[in-house]
């Protein structure tokens, strides 16, 4: 049951039009930034990683 909550679309429109003051606003853009900022620098952790292995061989 989570799961299907997890896969349900987010109208991020509808959220800010209903919000009930700018803090809200705020918190909803962290949240629909964050995930991809957090997975970009991963990504980035994994290049650099790689990176150096090759360097030392």
């Amino acid at each position: 049951m989570n799961l299907i909550a997890l896969l349900e679309p987010v109208n991020i429109n509808d959220k800010i039009k209903h919000a009930p003051n700018s803090g809200y606003l705020i918190g909803v853009w962290i949240g629909y930034v964050l995930p991809f900022v957090v997975l970009a620098g991963i990504a980035y952790w994994m290049y650099y990683r790689a990176k150096n292995k090759q360097d030392e061989q």
